[in-house]
C-alpha cells in the first residue's frame, strides 16, 4: 500500500499543479485556451479525490483500504474524463457557431484560381 499511497499523493499533486497553472493564466478568446481553463476546477477535484485514497493508502491497513482506494482513483478518473466530455461537447457546440474561415480570395473563386496557375 506504501507504493500506491506515494503514487496517489505523486498524482495529486501533478493534477492539482496543473489545474492551478490554467487558473492563473490570463483569460484567452482562444476556444482551446477557454476548454482548459474550463478543466481546471475538475483538476482540482481529481487532486482532492487522489490525495484522500493517497492518506488513505499510507495510513490505513486492512482490506477497506483497498476499497478506499480504488473508489477513490476510480471517481479522479470519472471527474476528468466528465469534464473533459464536457469540454468537448463545449468545443463542438461553439466551433459549429463560428462563422466560417475565409480563404483571402476576397469573396472571388476566379481571382484564387488564376493565382494558382
Amino acid at each position: 500500500m506504501l507504493i500506491a499511497g506515494v503514487l496517489c499523493l505523486c498524482a495529486a499533486l501533478a493534477s492539482a499543479g496543473f489545474g492551478l497553472w490554467t487558473l492563473t493564466r490570463p483569460p484567452a478568446d482562444d476556444l482551446s485556451a477557454q476548454v482548459r481553463r474550463a478543466l481546471a476546477p475538475t483538476q482540482l477535484a481529481a487532486a482532492v479525490m487522489l490525495a484522500a485514497g493517497g492518506a488513505v493508502a499510507l495510513a490505513g491497513h486492512g482490506a477497506t483500504t483497498l476499497v478506499v482506494l480504488i473508489v477513490c482513483v476510480l471517481g479522479a478518473i470519472g471527474t476528468i474524463a466528465a469534464g473533459s466530455w464536457q469540454g468537448a461537447r463545449f468545443v463542438v457546440a461553439n466551433a459549429a457557431a463560428a462563422p466560417p474561415q475565409t480563404d483571402d480570395c476576397a469573396g472571388s473563386c476566379a481571382s484564387c484560381a488564376l493565382s494558382c496557375h
